[in-house]
Parts: C-alpha cells; sequence; structure tokens
C-alpha cells in the first residue's frame, strides 16, 4: 500500500502519534547512524542520499530515502523527496509506504509536543512561534495538543509571511496574533512556551530574554553551523534533546557553546528516551520546577520515524 501525502497525514493524527513516539522510545530499536552518499549529477551540481534504517527485529523495520537534488529548483521540481518503506522484520515484506516529507514534518511537531509534555509548565497558556514555514504550520498543532494554550505569537523576518499564517491560524480557530519584529524581546519575555524553526545562522532567542519557569523548543538548527538561539539561553537552561549523539554532532546549537566553553555535554539533563521511561521526570524533577528555563533540542532520528511508521499501518489497516 502507498499513501500520499494526504493520506498520510490522516494515518498520524497528532495526539495518536505523540503517543506512538512515547510508545516507540520505550522499546529496544536498532538505530544507526544515517547513510549519507553524494551522486554525481553531469550538468548540475552534486545531488545527495540520506538513508535512515530503524528496525525491531522480530516485528518491523523501515529505512527512510531522501534525495535531494539541488538543480532541480531551475527545472521547477522539488528539490527534495523523500519516501517511507515500512517491512516486515521476519519476512522482509514491504508493508506500507508512506510520504517521507510529510512522515519527517510530524513526527518532528509530536517529538516536540511529546518533550513539552515532560518539560513545559502545565499551566502554559501562551506560546510564540518564532518562524513562518513549513514546521510552523506542524508545531503548533501539536503543542496545542498537549498544553491549554489559549493565545499563539507568530513572529516571521517578512511581514506578508507572517500575517499569511496568522490568517490560515485564525481560520483554523487559533487564537493567533502577529509579534512584529520590534517586539520580540517583550513577548519572549512573558510567554510560557517559544518554539523556534528558521534556518537561522545567528542567535534569534536571546538568554537574557527568558524568564523563569519558560520552555524553548529548538527545531530549526540541523547544521553545526545553524543557531537559533545564544550561549548564554544554555548557560541558564536544563538541556534535553531528543537524541545525545544527534545533538553532540548535528546542532550548532550545541556544538558551537560547547566549542566556545560555555557548557560541555555533560549539561545535557536526559534525552527523550529516558524522559519516556521515566528514568528523568522532567520538570518536576528540577530544583525549584515552577522556576526552572527548559530547553529542548530536536535534530531528529530514525526511531521516531519508525514509530509514525508503524501507527500509519495500524491506522490503515
Amino acid at each position: 500500500m502507498i499513501l500520499d501525502k494526504k493520506e498520510t497525514a490522516e494515518a498520524l493524527p497528532w495526539l495518536e502519534l505523540i503517543e506512538a513516539i512515547d510508545n516507540i522510545f520505550l522499546q529496544q530499536v536498532n538505530s544507526p547512524l544515517r547513510h549519507h552518499h553524494t551522486l554525481k549529477v553531469p550538468g548540475e551540481e552534486d545531488a545527495t542520499l540520506l538513508l535512515m534504517p530503524a528496525w525491531i527485529e522480530g516485528t518491523f523495520s523501515g529505512v527512510k530515502i531522501v534525495n535531494v537534488f539541488p538543480g532541480n529548483n531551475r527545472h521547477g521540481l522539488a528539490g527534495l523527496t523523500g519516501h517511507y518503506l515500512l517491512s516486515s522484520a521476519k519476512t522482509g515484506q514491504l508493508l506500507l509506504q508512506l510520504d517521507g516529507s510529510e512522515l519527517t514534518s510530524r513526527r518532528t511537531a509530536a517529538a516536540s509536543a511529546l518533550a513539552s509534555r515532560y518539560l513545559s509548565r502545565d499551566d502554559c497558556n501562551t506560546m510564540l512561534m518564532v518562524g513562518t514555514g513549513r514546521m510552523a504550520r506542524y508545531l503548533i498543532p501539536a503543542h496545542l495538543q498537549v498544553r491549554p494554550i489559549e493565545v499563539v505569537y507568530v513572529w516571521g523576518r517578512s511581514k506578508e509571511s507572517t500575517d499569511k499564517l496568522v490568517y490560515e491560524l485564525r481560520d483554523e480557530g487559533v487564537n493567533a496574533k502577529a509579534c512584529f519584529k520590534g517586539d520580540l524581546q517583550k513577548i519572549a519575555q512573558h510567554v510560557d512556551l517559544i518554539s523556534c524553526a528558521t534556518m537561522s545562522t545567528e542567535p534569534i532567542i536571546k538568554g537574557e530574554w527568558l524568564q523563569p519557569g519558560v520552555h524553548l523548543d529548538l527545531v530549526g538548527s540541523f547544521t553545526p553551523k545553524m543557531r537559533e538561539t545564544d550561549n548564554t539561553t544554555m548557560q541558564i537552561c536544563d538541556l534535553f534533546v531528543d537524541t545525545r549523539c544527534g545533538a553532540l554532532n548535528e546542532t550548532g546549537d550545541i556544538t558551537i557553546p560547547i566549542s566556545d566553553g560555555a557548557i560541555s555535554a555533560n549539561d545535557i539533563v536526559a534525552e527523550l528516551s529516558e524522559l519516556c521511561s521515566g528514568k528523568h521526570k522532567g520538570r518536576i524533577q528540577l530544583v525549584k520546577p515552577n522556576e526552572a528555563i527548559t530547553v529542548f533540542k530536536s535534530v531528529g532520528t530514525s526511531i521516531e520515524d519508525l514509530g509514525a511508521a508503524i501507527l500509519a499501518k495500524k491506522n490503515v489497516g
């Protein structure tokens, strides 16, 4: 069975997906580092082939295949395409193919919402979304599933894109408000939850802005040169990640402050599997839970892909 983008989304409803990712981190999942290959394309820039496998012995195995072809933009084609193949780990038979881009976006947002359930305050009711791109449209509804958020502020570099997202959210019944460029600091200082999904290489959210009790969700930085917050944030926060291995190698939000000597790898309090298993109880285990500044940094993992694909298989039969 092959699911297109719409069908993949329908097979991964938010609450079920959040629970599925919580559950997959409790299981013994084999998740090797992703395979990264360069492909020569005649007359065009080199392309990249990414393979991200994960499996549970005797049950399911899966692999996400991502093709990045930069030259496609000149031909009116998408530069990135992805597919996810879920197979039986008993027979190797293919069970399901999903839209890789949709699966990735939804599981990424669900993982952030899951982390928020452990790390943000129970009474969290205001949110600032930094970024107006594709991921913002997934992160907002995901976070609304786990906390009683009453108002969502949206900040983007472009007024046009900010207003567009605000209008879309209002049409969906969300109490959304535009955060203008000059108001970013003021809004950041007063909300309970900040979620960032940008392509920034310079800090946008400053540690000096963060007030006691806030939770910061960092999604955008996925290379060592990208970052969305500064060294100060990492020094004053309780830091959590989806996986230590990924966070310590793939995101400038963590590698840069470590290289600057601002923090060390030991400052990571726990990873998502430890929160899901109860090994670390999240905010309630921290000193002065109501005042702690928590940060969750995600870079993504094939474990989450597998959990989402298994859920989709269950929902489509």
